[in-house]
């Protein structure tokens, strides 16, 4: 069976920049495992998985427009530490919610701290750059019903209800 709409598929990965350097991988634990078709994995990478079967090697480079997106400047915002009251001992890297204009929330991280200042950025962290898969297909089978239905995987590997 090859990978196509309605396939769940579970592949090893490791996923490097455009240096070379290890961002994520599963190596040593269990597959990632998706709904094909159903948005669970970046664009790019979905793409390139189509008409794959177990078994199949391949390297897959992922723009950020398939990615994460580009990163978008407003997005990075520089606000008085008094902001953060009540938080901990603010250090760069630490995540934290904010609000939005529209009642929302949105995930940013603290990318420099000056004086009174705190910079905070709401761009994904792999927003604006290249993704590079390495990945191997572990198996591929359709999907139930009830996985159909819900939009992901369930069981092994899986979404557990």
């Amino acid at each position: 069976m090859t990978i196509s709409e309605n396939s769940v598929v579970a592949f090893h990965y490791t996923l490097t920049d455009d240096d070379g350097n290890t961002i994520d991988s599963s190596a040593g634990g269990e597959p990632l495992h998706y709904l094909h078709g159903a948005g669970n994995i970046i664009p790019g990478l979905e793409k390139e998985l189509v008409g794959k079967k177990v078994g199949d090697n391949l390297q897959a480079k992922v723009s950020p427009a398939e990615g994460y997106g580009e990163m978008i400047p407003e997005m990075i915002q520089q606000v008085p530490k008094a902001a953060f009251q009540g938080a901990p001992e603010l250090e760069v890297g630490m995540q934290f919610e904010a609000a939005t204009q529209d009642g929302g929330r949105v995930p940013v991280t603290i990318t420099a701290i000056e004086d009174d200042t705190v910079t905070v950025d709401g761009n994904h962290p792999l927003a604006g750059k290249n993704l590079n898969f390495d990945v191997t297909i572990e198996s591929v089978r359709e999907a139930s019903e009830e996985e159909l239905q819900h939009g992901h995987v369930h069981g092994p590997g899986g979404h557990h209800h």
